[in-house]
């Protein structure tokens, strides 16, 4: 049931290991990047709790020492005073260029503890175990790392690609259902974005994803993540094509601050919603049929997941003050907005040519029935 996804970027490709009870054999794939037997984790305090001590035990099978620090958990901690915490224990643990960091957690403890290595000693290698499954699928392969700014997330950050990413399948079974699905509009967005007949698989299998079926799991995440292997490896610094990824997020990130970035709406809880919109979006400017964008809620809602703007509770500011928003998202290039749009399901496109009166038009309409 395990499976290989090799990212391929010449001297910086690494692979992303993929199946369930990869904690406990960690040790045999980080053995060989280490000058010597040692690693500091940084994780959250959730996370450390659920899984720190199966890490240390896979890592000690294979005479790997262990350090770890455990930051709280959410959102919160992707800011500059949990940052320095975290720069200024790894070099209290003495750790060297040619050591390994490894982040053990979602993608809150990915970021951070990338872009911590990728500024220690200007530039330490690291690993990713990301334990949910939006991490898995999304934010723990193609290297961007970073953290928050009171302007907006993710403002202040690097690329740096890890050695290694180990998602074990089995830690998924921790996770809350609503954390799950979260992650699993990362999953759908990739269906949507380029692989028509993967959404179609969804379709048919998404309740096994869901329910804990492992091989559909592990079948998910594998093509999940080479779809994004793929897109990485063509444009890593997203100067193109990797903006493709972002399909639904230029919504989703105008909704995250209309909610405060709170729990009020999950991230992937916003791609989902994003996703939606995007398709209506389409639709409404003629570009694909008013089909795909019910079909992508049909989906949605039989997953039990959040749809329609009327799913995020509490009041959300009005269309004006939500385009207002998109305007402060660090893919707007040159004052343009960058929409991704579609042609159809699994056929996405990157375009600045929409109009405002267009999204304006999708955006009340989605308020008026919430």
């Amino acid at each position: 049931m395990h499976q290989t996804v090799h990212v391929d970027l010449g001297d910086r490709s690494y692979d992303v290991e993929i199946g369930p009870d990869l904690l406990t054999r960690a040790g045999g794939w980080i053995s060989p990047l280490l000058a010597r037997p040692k690693v500091a984790v940084l994780t959250d305090e959730n996370v450390a709790g659920l899984h720190l001590e199966a890490l240390r035990a896979g890592l000690n099978a294979a005479g790997i020492e262990m350090t770890a620090l455990a930051l709280p958990a959410g959102e919160a901690t992707k800011s500059w005073p949990h940052f320095e915490r975290a720069v200024e224990w790894l070099l209290a643990e003495k750790v060297e260029r040619r050591d390994v960091v490894v982040a053990l957690g979602g993608g809150v403890i990915g970021d951070l503890a990338g872009f911590a290595a990728a500024v220690l000693r200007r530039g330490v290698r690291f690993v990713q175990i990301p334990t949910s499954l939006l991490a898995q699928v999304d934010s723990s392969v193609g290297g961007k790392t970073g953290i928050n700014a009171p302007l907006g997330k993710n403002l202040i950050g690097a690329f740096h690609q890890p050695s290694l990413v180990l998602a074990d399948t089995s830690v998924l079974g921790t996770m809350t259902q609503r954390d799950f699905l979260s992650g699993y509009g990362e999953v759908v967005k990739y269906g949507l974005l380029g692989d028509a007949k993967f959404f179609d698989w969804l379709e048919a299998h998404g309740p096994s994803v869901s329910s804990g079926d492992m091989a559909a799991r592990v079948h998910a995440v594998t093509r999940s993540v080479q779809m994004k292997a793929d897109i990485v490896a063509r444009d890593e610094t997203e100067q193109g094509d990797r903006a493709l990824l972002n399909l639904g997020h230029t919504f989703c990130h105008a909704l995250e601050a209309a909610t405060g970035y709170s729990d009020r709406l999950l991230h992937g809880e916003g791609v989902a919603i994003g996703c939606a919109l995007a398709f209506e979006l389409s639709s409404r400017l003629g570009l694909c049929s008013q089909e795909d964008p019910s079909r992508v809620r049909a989906h949605l809602r039989a997953m039990g997941m959040k749809t329609d703007l009327a799913d995020i509770p509490g009041e959300l500011p009005g269309a004006e003050a939500l385009v207002d928003l998109m305007g402060q998202d660090k893919k707007v290039v040159d004052g343009q907005l960058r929409f991704i749009l579609a042609r159809g399901i699994g056929e996405a496109f990157v375009t600045s040519d929409v109009p405002k009166d267009a999204v304006l038009s999708v955006l009340s309409d989605a308020l008026a029935t919430a």
